[in-house]
């Protein structure tokens, strides 16, 4: 079966993977005339497509449209005979971080380029690739006397943005899906690409955008200065209530949780088992240090601690335009990863009082756009799904299968996890070093891919006999 996996890689899935990148399929958050671009609608087209040409006995393949959101590809295969009678969800997304500059000679977002390797380009690892490995994994278990469940394949196209329309889709087509005991999520990966990594939490996220406005209009710094508070003062000082400076210790309760001592004692194994899994993970410039030199303190404060990034601002000219003016306003976008566990809402409301109570000098703020993502934390994974794995690691990669955590998020799982409580969840993918997703040079480990792809065959037939 592996044989066949790898053939189907070569001969079919990477001909269609490298004609996916070229498209420049923006998420909505990224490109408000989506819709009139119909970038998104192409790669939905051309992934249908793809599908469709497979063949494959019984599947029913449908673009889900839901007014003014952007479109979702749905694939669903019967079970083979016999099988369980539980819905396998498979899921991946078709839309893409922007383009950004920077790539390496040779190579572009929608250029795609096979590399020692690699196939690169934008959405080429995250996460153009997941559709075509759940189908050949479905593929290579009915060639070879596999069984599956039932199988529906979901392909959104704004996970990159939030997955705003997702909770819509799935009320949507909730009765359709019947009763889902397995989800499979191919939108992560791990750290090497010498076994199957598992992640077993995602952080949550909240993102707002926070306005401190001192004057109507900018006053000469020499007449106001002194007199009328600098707003990005005020500013720092409303960020001290959120974070400690000097630790990036964020705060307040309701962002913080205790970690589970499972979650303790995975960090740990799992940098024991790939040194450098955390601290390799960022290059760093000459002289630049780490927070800690501890790595399980370092994958906890990624996976499990929450944190805060200034990701944007506003109302500060370019230092080459700046005049001795003081500025009437200061805006910031903060960015709050947190714990997988934390209540998103409850967190985005405290941030809210924080930054509005008793603003020092009475300077005014103001909140522009706001957004609040769940996080995840696996249930531990059934015997049959431990066999499995354990047989993927063996037969496939010749190594033992890990967990891990990601400091990222996919709103989508933690949704997923509250509507099927009782179902099992392996979150992986083909995502590892070198990959650079959202930055430049973004690129797949084709060999990966394939073996990634082989222990989705794996689980399902397993899900299926159990």
């Amino acid at each position: 079966m592996n044989t066949f996996v790898q053939r189907q890689w070569e001969s079919s899935v990477l001909p269609s993977l490298s004609e996916l990148v070229g498209i420049p399929a923006v998420s909505p958050a990224f490109d408000a005339d989506w819709e009139a671009n119909g970038h998104l609608d192409a790669v939905v087209e051309h992934v249908r497509g793809w599908i469709d040409a497979r063949g494959i006995t019984g599947a029913g393949i449908e673009v889900v449209r839901l007014p003014g959101r952007s479109p979702l590809l749905l694939v669903d295969v019967p079970a083979t005979e016999g099988a369980s009678e539980e819905t396998a969800l498979l899921y991946g997304h078709l839309d893409k971080q922007p383009p950004v500059g920077g790539w390496s000679e040779g190579l572009g977002p929608w250029t795609p380029v096979v590399r020692d390797g690699r196939l690169y380009g934008r959405g080429a690892v995250d996460d153009g690739y997941s559709g075509y490995a759940a189908i050949t994994a479905i593929e290579a278990l009915r060639s070879h006397g596999g069984a599956h469940p039932r199988c529906v394949l979901l392909l959104e196209t704004g996970e990159e943005s939030g997955s705003p329309d997702l909770p819509a889709y799935l009320e949507h087509l909730g009765e359709r899906l019947g009763r889902v005991g397995l989800v499979v999520c191919l939108d992560s990966g791990g750290g090497d690409y010498d076994r199957l990594w598992l992640t077993t939490s995602l952080r949550g996220m909240v993102q707002l955008n926070v306005t401190v406005r001192v004057l109507d209009a900018g006053q000469h710094s020499g007449a106001a200065s002194g007199l009328v508070p600098d707003s990005f003062r005020v500013a720092r000082q409303l960020l001290d209530r959120l974070e400690d400076s000097a630790t990036g210790e964020i705060r307040l309760p309701e962002l913080n949780v205790r970690i589970p001592e499972n979650r303790v004692a995975e960090a740990r194994a799992g940098v024991e088992a790939a040194p450098g899994l955390v601290r390799e993970s960022i290059e760093l410039p000459e002289g630049m240090r780490m927070i800690s030199d501890d790595e399980a303190e370092l994958a906890l404060n990624n996976w499990w601690r929450p944190t805060l990034s200034v990701i944007g601002a506003d109302g500060l000219p370019h230092p080459s335009e700046a005049g001795n003016v003081l500025r009437p306003h200061t805006t910031l976008d903060l960015s709050f990863r947190l714990p997988p566990t934390a209540d998103p809402q409850r967190a985005l409301d405290a941030v809210r009082t924080a930054l509005e109570t008793d603003v020092p000098y009475g300077a005014s703020v103001e909140f522009g756009h706001a957004e609040a993502g769940q996080g995840f934390n696996a249930p531990e994974p059934a015997e049959w799904l431990n066999e499995a794995l354990d047989a993927a690691g063996t037969e496939v990669f010749g190594n033992d299968w890990r967990t891990m955590g990601l400091g990222g998020s996919i709103p989508f799982m933690g949704l997923l996890h509250d509507n099927y409580p009782d179902a099992q969840f392996v979150v992986t993918g083909a995502l590892g070093p070198g990959s650079n997703a959202h930055v430049p040079d973004e690129s797949l480990h084709l060999d990966y891919a394939a073996k990634v792809t082989s222990a989705v065959a794996y689980v399902l037939d397993a899900h299926a006999r159990r």
